[in-house]
């Protein structure tokens, strides 16, 4: 709790007085990563207090936690041969295109 900054304000949307009135949106801030989290959906600023206090939490705890190694893909042969072939087929129809245009001259 004492890397977190707490701020109150007015929460958003339709509400009239009552939301227009009162602080009960709350904002969480983890200090040292930069991370916030809000909860607003209450009328209760305790109730949206320990809302967002919990998803800054969880917010915190996936910001550290370790990230899982990346495997290298690779394609398959099939989706390989597949290309080759089509570049080859596009070749050969600039090929005959190329050779078109030359008798044409």
């Amino acid at each position: 709790m004492k890397d977190v900054r707490v701020e109150y304000f007015k929460s958003s949307g339709p509400g009239g007085q009552h939301k227009n009135r009162t602080l009960s949106a709350v904002r969480a801030v983890h200090i040292p990563t930069g991370l916030t989290a809000v909860g607003q959906e209450s009328r209760s600023q305790s109730l949206n207090r320990e809302m967002a206090l919990s998803r800054l939490a969880a917010r915190v705890s996936r910001h550290f936690a370790p990230r899982k190694r990346r495997l290298a893909s690779r394609a398959t042969r099939s989706s390989h041969e597949r290309r080759l072939a089509s570049k080859k087929k596009r070749g050969v129809v600039k090929k005959f295109r190329a050779e078109r245009f030359r008798s044409d001259e």
